[in-house]
């Protein structure tokens, strides 16, 4: 049981570097200003080599810890959409995906800190235990022991206890919840919440209440060290430096959990 009188202390995370070429996404360096971790897509549904350098130098600049945010291999679909790849594949483009961005994390005087899959691999890897081990298996041979960031109760966590590597519980503020703690997939109405105050509200209630109200009202439960925002968000940044302020304000620490 937790103990009331500890200091509240939580993450905030984003999706950064989500560009390609000449299309820019995400207000990377305005978004690193607030963030205390940054999830840095690896260029297979999102980034280039460029875009990666670029997010590393600026996270290492700010003091922001480097994670590696892998995907399937989907840039039309900015890896939201379902794909079956067979686990030895996968755990290799996972393995792939990290030292990539590894190398440019050196060359800033920084580091790969942690690993969060994105979009369709990060929901299909919640319930499916053979995907969740590739990218478990795709994470060691990268890195060894690196944190690895999830939905709380997921495969993908039970995978990495198993394989010995620490796990970190994750929240979203701008994410409708199911009654069974799971995100509502992005294709139903309302998955993703617009309204600020609301956001706000959200994520006051995951870093002190340690809940959420489902998408039906009821009240789940939640075991998170780190909350995100999207960094494709329209707005994401203003959003981001609102949040902070009113986790701030109410008491919250923000730090990152490496």
């Amino acid at each position: 049981m937790s103990d009331p009188a500890a200091p509240c202390v939580i993450d905030l995370n984003a999706d950064l570097g989500e560009g390609f070429g000449r299309w820019q996404l995400t207000d990377d360096e305005a978004l690193l200003a607030v963030v205390t971790s940054a999830n840095v897509a690896c260029g297979f549904h999102a980034g280039d080599p460029s875009t990666m350098r670029l997010v590393c130098e600026l996270a290492a600049g700010h003091g922001v810890v480097i994670g590696a945010q892998v995907s399937y291999r989907d840039l039309a679909g900015f890896g939201r959409r379902a794909m079956d790849v067979p686990p030895d594949e996968l755990a290799d483009e996972i393995t792939y995906q990290i030292g990539a961005l590894e190398v440019f994390a050196r060359a800033a005087g920084a580091r790969v800190g942690y690993v969060k899959p994105h979009g369709a691999l990060y929901n299909r890897c919640v319930h499916d235990e053979e995907q969740a081990h590739a990218v478990i298996a795709g994470i060691r041979a990268a890195g060894g022991a690196l944190p690895v960031l999830g939905l709380p109760g997921s495969r993908l966590h039970e995978a990495a206890r198993a394989a010995q590597l620490p796990v970190v519980g994750e929240a979203f503020a701008d994410r409708a919840y199911t009654a069974e703690g799971t995100l509502v997939p992005r294709r139903e109405p309302d998955a993703v919440i617009h309204d600020p105050d609301e956001v706000v509200k959200r994520a006051l209630g995951m870093a002190r209440d340690h809940a959420v109200t489902s998408r039906d009202g009821t009240r789940v439960a939640l075991t998170a060290r780190s909350l995100c925002l999207h960094g494709d968000t329209p707005g994401a940044a203003g959003l981001a430096r609102r949040v902070r302020s009113e986790l701030t304000a109410s008491g919250v620490h923000l730090r990152s959990f490496v």
